[in-house]
């Protein structure tokens, strides 16, 4: 019997199997590192910090001026009925220092400006001359501007104008003068008809006349206009606060007020042209 070719057969049969079972370990083997190798990135990803949020910025710090405050000022250009329009602008400088706990937060000889809002002028009749305006910025020493919305009170003409609580100026009335007009012309006419006539007749009819005279002169010309002159005072009362930045007001003065003369005193009287 020959052993040695069974034998043989036998070791290729062994050798078979064995290269058979290392295979799909293998196999195996080179799933799990790509699965591995996958892994460490979306581990690594998942592990990564977030970036951190950004602060909020701190608001800058702010003083306010209250509601109500008063600040007095004087102003620079003339207006008048007889040319003032809606639109128009106003000037005013700022008469005393404004404190607010304690610190100079508007200083004399600041600046406020506005616009008008009525301008009407005076009836041939009735009906007064009437002027309304408003402020609307303030712009402080150091050029440092901001809105604000003011209502002006209490105005210094140096005539017989009336300021009320919502800013309205009317002019002044003219009545005693066109009584006073009416009154003189019915004089002088009963003067010269009793000159010229020689008689109470003619008296009569030259005080008629007159009479009828001054009428027409009150009649057919407008009443006074109503005047702010340059250097007129008021004050402005703050109609809402007013924010202002606390980097931007740093006053150590009090800051100085113009040396604008105030308004002369005058006399109502009509105009002398019907328009």
């Amino acid at each position: 019997m020959n052993v040695r070719p069974s034998l043989f057969a036998s070791l290729i049969l062994v050798l078979a199997a064995t290269a058979a079972a290392q295979a799909p370990a293998t196999t195996a083997g080179h799933a799990a590192a790509a699965n591995a190798a996958t892994a460490v990135p979306a581990a690594s990803a998942k592990a990564a910090p977030k970036p951190a949020a950004t602060a909020p910025s701190a608001k800058p710090a702010m003083i306010e001026v209250p509601t109500g405050t008063k600040i007095p000022l004087v102003l620079e250009n003339a207006i008048s009925t007889r040319t003032a329009r809606p639109g128009d602008p106003v000037y005013f400088e700022t008469l005393y220092p404004i404190l607010t706990g304690g610190r100079i937060v508007i200083p004399a000889g600041s600046y406020m400006s506005g616009e008008i809002l009525k301008a009407k002028k005076p009836g041939r009749i009735k009906g007064r001359g009437l002027l309304m305006l408003k402020l609307t910025q303030l712009i402080l020493p150091n050029g440092y501007t901001v809105n604000l919305a003011g209502t002006p009170r209490d105005a210094g003409t140096g005539g017989g104008e009336t300021m009320n609580h919502e800013g309205e100026l009317k002019g002044p009335t003219s009545r005693a003068q066109d009584a006073g007009e009416i009154i003189r012309s019915t004089v002088y006419g009963t003067a010269i008809g009793a000159a010229a006539g020689g008689s109470l007749t003619g008296a009569r009819t030259g005080m008629g006349i007159g009479a009828v005279a001054g009428l027409l002169g009150v009649l057919l010309t407008r009443g006074p206009n109503a005047q702010m002159p340059r250097g007129t005072t008021l004050d402005v009362v703050l109609d809402h606060p007013v924010e202002l930045l606390a980097s931007r007001v740093h006053f150590t003065s009090p800051g100085k007020a113009p040396d604008l003369a105030g308004p002369p005193n005058r006399q109502a009287r009509r105009r002398a042209v019907p328009f």
